[in-house]
């Protein structure tokens, strides 16, 4: 195989990284997509879409697992 030239290696560097990018894209709609549908089965019409937004938003934020402490200390709380 004979050796690439610098442009050709940055040219072959440049398109994995577009691969890449769009893997990474592809995973993060599935996920999403994915999420959206466990939304679709519960009873948000609760909420109004501020605070269902602001909810989503803040347990994003300070992560999964801090949201859920907080949640299941204001349950036991009641």
């Amino acid at each position: 195989m004979p050796k690439m030239t610098e442009r050709d290696r940055l040219a072959d560097l440049e398109a994995r990284q577009r691969k890449m990018n769009d893997e990474l894209e592809n995973a993060r709609r599935a996920l999403r997509g994915r999420y959206a549908a466990m939304i679709a089965e519960m009873p948000v019409e609760k909420l109004t879409e501020k605070e269902f937004r602001e909810l989503l938003t803040q347990a994003v934020r300070v992560g999964g697992g801090a949201a859920l402490t907080a949640i299941k200390g204001l349950l036991t709380a009641i």
